[in-house]
């Protein structure tokens, strides 16, 4: 181990690779105008519901959790998520790929995969990457989107 990953322990590291998922969502025109309506859509094809807008799915995998399940910080305990000794979480980007457009009544299913953890030094102390890769596929096993998510804990 070198000092510049003396926080990531090889049990941190046994995380990577693991999954959860498929779970299955279901596309309807209603979810899909209430998040045009939310996300302030212009586009009447988005706002009838006829598509669904870049970014629908961010998040549609996570479970709805009541006020009192989360913690002092907003978030809900992760499942996918080893025990870190650094506890403040920040967001640290996204990057997606969409291989096709998203309409009412598809079905589609999303894997998300711890994909990496590594340590960084910042301006004001360590730092630790958390990286997801989430999948999501047609009910015909075809690709509909590929997202990088990070997390930064500090």
């Amino acid at each position: 181990m070198t000092t510049t990953d003396a926080l990531i322990t090889d049990d941190i590291r046994a995380w990577i690779g693991r999954s959860e998922g498929p779970q299955r969502i279901d596309i309807t025109r209603r979810d899909i105008i209430k998040y045009a309506i939310a996300t302030g859509q212009r586009q009447e094809k988005y706002l009838r519901g006829d598509e669904a807008p870049p970014m629908f799915l961010f998040g549609a995998d996570r479970p709805l959790v009541e006020l009192d399940k989360l913690g002092p910080d907003g978030l809900r305990a992760e499942s996918l998520l080893p025990p870190l000794p650094l506890k403040r979480v920040m967001a640290g980007g996204i990057k997606q790929r969409y291989h096709r457009k998203l309409r009412p009544g598809d079905v589609v299913f999303v894997k998300r995969t711890l994909a990496d953890v590594y340590q960084k030094q910042g301006s004001s102390g360590p730092l630790i990457f958390v990286v997801y890769e989430i999948e999501v596929t047609d009910a015909d096993g075809q690709l509909v989107m590929q997202e990088t998510q990070s997390r930064i804990n500090r």
